[in-house]
């Protein structure tokens, strides 16, 4: 299963365009810090992660607020055929409580 879960910031974000195809998205970069515990030791764990948001989700992600927390839910693809780099596909967001 590719699922991931993640609170973060929205940093970055592009201005909402669309594929050849027609389809709406938005590229943007999330922020997240935390405190883990690991080996039962706490760890702070902070990174960038880049994400896109495409279809219908797109409209409402391309407005919601910049430095804004949300809850994030989606999947992990590589950006492109060729690469080895990951892109973090949101499929829904929601205000983090």
């Amino acid at each position: 299963m590719n699922q991931l879960q993640v609170v973060a910031q929205i940093c970055e974000r592009d201005v909402l365009r669309y594929t050849p195809a027609g389809v709406p998205i938005v590229s943007a970069t999330l922020l997240h810090s935390s405190q883990q515990m690991e080996a039962g030791v706490a760890r702070l764990v902070e990174f960038e992660i880049a994400a896109l948001a495409a279809g219908e989700i797109s409209g409402r992600f391309s407005q919601a607020e910049l430095g804004a927390v949300h809850q994030f839910t989606g999947f992990l693809a590589k950006k492109n055929r060729n690469s080895k780099s990951l892109v973090f596909h949101i499929i829904d967001f929601s205000a983090a409580a």
